[in-house]
């Protein structure tokens, strides 16, 4: 059975994070237990409004008490979307990871490492300080690899997925974000005078993210740290590089 797809924007997470908080307040009604098949059209019912926090509950009911029913795929790949939707990875993350041990081969395989990288992503980002556009480039871009590493597989396994266009900028964007990450550490060992670790990131941000914004920054810091350092030659070849990329 071929996944629906369902269009996934900033907004409508914002949107079910505040929602789903509000209704964690309020005492949730066990579902009612009917055929799968009506539970299944119900869920579907209620994505198509977005209400995600019931999808998810008739979604669970579903899968807890037919683990083997008709729609039991289907639905797996649902709860991935309404846990996505609902602004909690961890929960995705672990749907995503026992979809893949038991349907390694499944047709929208694109899709399952397309949300896998969705969520990595959501992970890595804190919603609060993108809305208050405080800088946080500093933090540990673990999920923000992984991510890369998602949206790679998706495109190695299916490069001409619905999903490839979207993952490509996405990882154009990661890229940007571990760049950002390496010349964070690099400005951090060379304020506390550590030249040589200085160097070493910044050399890492000139060879691997050498197509971001972040090269002349790379630059600077080891201009700065080979001065610091008395090492005129290199001095004068790192100020070349610069000039000639003004």
């Amino acid at each position: 059975m071929m996944t629906k797809r369902r269009s996934l924007t900033s907004l409508t997470i914002v949107l079910a994070l505040v929602l789903s908080g509000c209704a964690s307040k309020v005492e949730q009604k066990p579902v009612p237990i009917s055929a799968p098949e009506k539970m299944y059209q119900q869920a579907q019912e209620s994505l198509d409004m977005g209400n995600m926090l019931k999808a998810t509950k008739l979604l669970e009911a579903i899968e807890s008490r037919y683990p083997f029913g008709p729609q039991a795929v289907q639905v797996q790949l649902d709860l991935i979307y309404t846990y996505y939707q609902q602004a909690n990875p961890e929960q995705a993350l672990a749907s995503i990871d026992r979809f893949l041990r038991l349907n390694p081969t499944h047709p929208d395989i694109d899709y399952v490492y397309y949300m896998r990288g969705l969520s990595n992503m959501q992970s890595d980002q804190n919603m609060f300080h993108d809305l208050l556009n405080i800088d946080r480039s500093d933090r540990d871009p673990q999920f923000a690899i992984q991510a890369f590493k998602d949206f790679k597989q998706l495109l190695a396994l299916k490069p001409n997925s619905h999903y490839a266009a979207d993952a490509k900028q996405r990882m154009v964007a990661l890229k940007n974000r571990l760049a950002s990450h390496q010349l964070s550490v690099a400005n951090y060992y060379l304020d506390r005078e550590i030249y040589v670790a200085a160097i070493t990131r910044a050399k890492d941000v000139l060879s691997r993210f050498n197509d971001t914004q972040y090269t002349q920054g790379a630059l600077e810091v080891m201009l700065a740290s080979y001065q610091a350092l008395q090492q005129d030659d290199l001095v004068q070849k790192t100020q070349q590089v610069i000039d000639a990329n003004k």
